[in-house]
């Protein structure tokens, strides 16, 4: 039987008033959904205005915070999808040195780096989603 669970984690920006739920756990199934992370703090302020490096940091520390509501952790992530507003071969290096200090060698997610125009607001330049698997 499949139960599905949408967790608002009270560490984490409220997101009901912007129309989605941060996290969703499929028990029976095992999944959890992480929704695309901004480089926002709980009192919804950006962080690193400017710095990639920056933002990528507070990103996965949101994606922690919300993996951790479901019980899970970065270990059991199995796929990231990265969005970048105006990509810069230079970007990757700092997001990559971000990354590897969330994230061993043996536990590697898959991974797509998307580059684009905006998010949704001014001054995000990352977003994260991620999929766990757990159990």
């Amino acid at each position: 039987m499949t139960d599905i669970r949408r967790i608002q984690p009270p560490d984490l920006v409220d997101s009901r008033p912007s129309g989605f739920t941060q996290v969703v756990s499929v028990r029976g199934e095992n999944l959890i959904f992480v929704s695309g992370q901004v480089a926002i703090d709980q009192a919804g302020r950006l962080v690193g205005r400017g710095d990639i490096g920056a933002q990528t940091h507070q990103v996965l520390k949101n994606i922690d915070v919300a993996l951790q509501a479901a019980s899970a952790s970065l270990e059991d992530v199995v796929k990231l999808t990265i969005y970048v507003v105006d990509y810069k071969p230079s970007d990757r290096a700092k997001i990559l040195d971000a990354r590897q200090q969330y994230f061993t060698n043996e536990q590697l997610p898959a991974s797509t780096l998307v580059g684009i125009q905006a998010l949704a607001a001014d001054g995000y330049l990352i977003e994260i989603e991620a999929i766990a698997v757990v159990g």
